[in-house]
């Protein structure tokens, strides 16, 4: 009889851990509070402040509602049940769920609200848990860095903006006038906003087996997609006058047909999650 063969999944070619998660999104904040500190209000996006309290603070606390509380409810009760606390990522993630509450924050006035401090307490103890608990590691593939790539090299054009200046790379609108602004602001997007949910959500794809997280981040894997398909698309072909049709606005849940395409995006997402772990299942009752 010949030796079975067991089927071994190759080893994934990077080990990420949550604080990278919470590092990255880190690293965004600070580049948000010096540029909005320090770029006149004007060359933004519908801020007023300016200056290191009215400028750049108050950005940074809208940013901690959203989107950073969308990814700090996961994180945060992930981090509770690592520990077992099973209340406190309860109360983090109903904290960090106000940010969904209409008018919390508004894309048309992203001046920093009392209302705000709410999420961005969730936020707090999420961090505070992942601080307490042992960090959870991740094991990221090929497939999913090289995803995570094409969404770093679509959102070049968005990371400069985020740090206060404008460089088209040699292929991207950027500065040039559309008709009279830039063709892509100074300051944060919700392209690079829907880039790093999309990548967030990739690379903890495989930190919980239970079936409400796994839910979760496919939503967030869909939502964050389909922003950062709609700011690319409105800036880099819209802008050119390539066409006049332009991807509906999908940054807050509406009755509407591009709402029903997120939803679509994820719940195939989690279909396909949900055979790969049925597969991987049935290999291990082989083996």
């Amino acid at each position: 009889m010949s030796p079975r063969r067991s089927a071994r999944p190759s080893p994934d070619p990077v080990t990420l851990t949550t604080r990278h998660v919470w590092a990255a999104w880190g690293v965004v904040g600070v580049a948000m509070l010096v540029t909005y500190s320090r770029v006149d209000p004007k060359d933004l996006y519908h801020v007023s402040g300016s200056g290191l309290v009215d400028g750049g603070l108050s950005r940074v606390l809208v940013y901690s509602n959203f989107p950073v509380a969308l990814v700090a409810a996961l994180l945060g009760g992930l981090a509770a049940r690592r520990l077992d606390r099973r209340a406190a990522g309860v109360v983090c993630v109903a904290l960090c769920a106000v940010v969904a509450v209409p008018g919390v924050v508004s894309q048309s006035n992203l001046d920093a609200k009392w209302v705000n401090a709410v999420p961005a307490l969730g936020v707090a103890i999420a961090l505070a848990l992942e601080l307490k608990a042992e960090p959870q590691r991740v094991h990221v593939g090929r497939r999913t860095l090289a995803a995570v790539g094409a969404l770093g090299l679509l959102s070049l054009v968005w990371i400069a903006a985020e740090l206060g200046f404008h460089e088209t790379f040699g292929v991207f609108l950027a500065g040039q006038p559309r008709p009279v602004e830039a063709a892509v602001h100074l300051g944060n997007h919700h392209g690079l906003d829907g880039a790093m949910l999309t990548a967030t959500a990739l690379a903890l794809w495989r930190a919980s087996a239970a079936r409400l997280a796994r839910v979760y981040v496919s939503l967030l894997f869909a939502y964050g997609i389909v922003n950062c398909v709609q700011d690319a698309w409105t800036e880099q072909v819209v802008k050119r006058g390539w066409t006049s049709h332009r991807i509906p606005d999908a940054l807050e849940p509406r009755a509407n047909a591009i709402w029903l395409v997120i939803l679509a995006i994820a719940a195939t997402a989690y279909l396909v999650d949900a055979r790969r772990h049925e597969d991987a299942a049935g290999v291990a009752a082989v083996a």
